[in-house]
């Protein structure tokens, strides 16, 4: 690495700080550099609080010191004014000598304004340096504003033999049966930490009741979406009795009730799932439904990563597991478990 990606290796480590915290904002660091020397640091915590450059430039106690400086950013500053005022500005202000950014914000209102606006300052920019892992750090953000809906992760366990779930008598329902083992519920949790929703149909209410938390591991909750058309899911699942938040898609009622909203549709195609999250500004979603739901967004071509976890006992039967026509990427050992990584490029 050059100083220039060092430095900027730097300024993406800070940005992933924030994690989902910082959704539906993209999640942005920013390093000041004088004389090869790192005086500021900064990253964007947490949407409506400050962005990473006026943290970086706050970092720093003697701001006569900004003018000779570089300052390194994962995003390109914005231009407009939202809950903070623009960073761009911030940065013709202090003079800095010159800017370096990974990539160009995608969102409307910035998409090479914040550029344009250094450069006509007569700042020195410099753009691109690190910027396909700053891409990847934002795969989400990207997603959202270039596509206009979610990023979309997949997920679910199958036995080697192909099925997602055995034979079940009507008494057999309220049950999960566990595929993966016990450690492998600790990163799935985790999986879920990272996105800001998690989405199954109703089915998987009746048959699992599962709680879509990560209780497993620590860090926050995502919003639960709930695909029930005709309000089959039972009204004791825990999703509606333990206080978390929970959206319910639904053709018959839009009514909150607690912790609980149900949104009426009429089409509960993919496409349309998607654009109503994307109107409530999120960023990414988790599936973990039963094979309708998750096969719905496999043919619909609405999906941007899967991750299929392969136990080691045949169910011998039952639910046949979704079906990708894809080589997966790559495929990892985690435990006794594999897990297979499939991107739809």
């Amino acid at each position: 690495m050059n100083n220039d990606e060092q430095y900027m290796q730097r300024a993406l480590q800070l940005a992933a700080l924030a994690g989902v915290e910082a959704a539906p904002n993209p999640m942005v660091g920013a390093v000041i550099v004088l004389n090869d020397q790192i005086i500021g640091e900064g990253y964007h915590k947490k949407c409506g609080e400050p962005h990473a450059e006026v943290n970086a430039v706050n970092s720093v106690l003697d701001k006569s010191k900004l003018k000779e400086s570089t300052i390194y950013v994962t995003l390109e500053p914005c231009a407009h004014f939202g809950k903070t005022p623009p960073c761009a500005n911030l940065l013709v202000e202090h003079r800095f000598k010159r800017v370096v950014i990974a990539t160009v914000d995608p969102f409307a209102k910035v998409a090479g304004k914040g550029i344009e606006l250094l450069k006509n300052a007569g700042i020195e920019v410099t753009v691109g340096c690190l910027e396909k892992e700053a891409r990847e750090l934002n795969k989400r953000f990207l997603t959202f504003h270039q596509k206009q809906r979610p990023f979309v992760i997949l997920k679910w366990a199958q036995s080697p033999d192909g099925f997602i779930d055995g034979e079940r008598t009507d008494t057999e329902t309220a049950t999960i049966r566990w595929i993966s083992q016990p450690e492998t519920q600790v990163l799935t949790h985790q999986w879920r930490t990272e996105e800001q929703a998690i989405l199954v149909g109703w089915k998987t209410l009746l048959n699992d009741n599962p709680s879509l938390t990560a209780r497993a591991f620590t860090g926050k909750n995502p919003l639960r979406v709930v695909i029930d058309p005709n309000l089959k899911a039972p009204e004791n699942a825990k999703v509606f009795t333990d206080n978390e938040p929970t959206i319910v898609f639904n053709r018959h009622q839009s009514a909150i009730l607690g912790s609980v909203e149900w949104i009426q549709l009429k089409d509960f195609s993919a496409s349309m799932i998607l654009h109503q999250l994307y109107l409530r500004n999120i960023l990414s979603v988790i599936i973990e439904g039963g094979r309708y739901t998750t096969q719905t967004f496999i043919d619909a071509q609405l999906w941007d990563e899967a991750r299929v976890i392969i136990g080691q006992n045949n169910l011998n039967g039952g639910t046949s597991a979704p079906v990708i026509s894809k080589t997966p990427s790559k495929n990892v050992t985690f435990g006794k478990d594999s897990i297979y990584f499939y991107y739809n490029l």
